[in-house]
């Protein structure tokens, strides 16, 4: 058996699919960004049943109640991982007995992309279903445990993520609303709203891209809606661009930014830059007693 080495070009021909988050305040409009999607090869899964931004638009949906809803879905969409035993989520047994029910998974061949609204929901469902297992309960005293729930609750999330993520041939879009907090030295901070706190520490590292939906300021002073994407940005809200070709602020247009993310990338030497880091220096320390 010959090393099972995938070539340039090869790589280079592979359909790949974008896979995001869009955090946002409530109210923002986040939902009614499937407006600016083609509704003929879009799937929508329908958590939070607030479709009301979008009445009117013909597209086809899911409303996932349980989470195990949510892990057949998952599954269904993205396929068997080969890695996992037959007992486990997402694994072939799994993925065998999803299809007994739903029937052949070629029937959402048609979707190129899956707007998953919203991810905060989904952690509610997944905290609600992992308080009931065996792990959310105490070996000695039979009584629930709360440590071991979010512990359940944060494994659950980042397997249900990683397999969305491994999922190559559609795009994935998750959206979740951003808290907007003080921390201990009076600082603003940016949350996404997620039960736990290892779902939203590790989501940033398995998408690909990162958005934040906010309002931004023209030059006028008048807020007006946008997309940032770069991770050195003066507001500092959490966002991300691997694809490296999206500017620090964009149209909120979610079809328009995906045609930019799948543009031909120009050569490595004009696209990346090695400038000379030159630091500020540092605020000198003042002595006790001064100030």
């Amino acid at each position: 058996m010959a090393l099972p080495i995938i070539g340039a070009d090869e790589r280079l021909a592979q359909r790949k699919g974008i896979k995001g988050v869009i955090f946002g305040r409530s109210g923002i409009g986040k939902t009614s960004l499937l407006w600016t999607l083609n509704a003929s090869n879009t799937l929508f899964l329908d958590l939070e049943a607030g479709d009301l931004a979008v009445e009117g638009l013909e597209i086809d949906t899911l409303r996932p109640r349980t989470w195990k809803e949510c892990r057949d879905f998952a599954v269904f969409i993205g396929g068997p991982n080969p890695a996992l035993r037959e007992d486990q989520p997402y694994s072939q047994a799994h993925f065998d007995e999803v299809c007994g029910r739903y029937g052949d998974p070629t029937v959402i061949g048609k979707y190129e992309t899956v707007f998953i609204d919203s991810i905060t929901v989904a952690g509610r469902l997944c905290f609600q279903w992992c308080r009931g297992q065996p792990e959310a309960f105490s070996e000695k005293t039979g009584k629930p445990d709360i440590r071991g729930a979010y512990g359940l609750h944060g494994r659950e999330m980042i397997g249900w993520l990683t397999h969305l993520q491994h999922t190559r041939g559609k795009h994935v879009w998750f959206v979740g609303i951003l808290d907007e907090r003080l921390d201990d030295f009076n600082r603003k901070v940016f949350q996404p709203q997620i039960d736990g706190s290892k779902t939203g520490l590790e989501l940033p590292g398995i998408v690909d891209q990162v958005i934040t939906m906010a309002d931004i300021p023209d030059q006028g002073g008048q807020p007006q809606r946008a997309f940032v994407c770069q991770t050195l940005n003066p507001w500092g809200y959490p966002a991300k661009d691997r694809s490296g070709r999206l500017d620090r602020v964009e149209a909120p247009h979610l079809g328009r930014l995906m045609e930019k993310i799948q543009r031909p990338a120009a050569p490595a030497s004009e696209r990346l830059t090695w400038p000379p880091v030159t630091p500020a220096d540092p605020a000198p320390a003042q002595e006790p007693g001064h100030g």
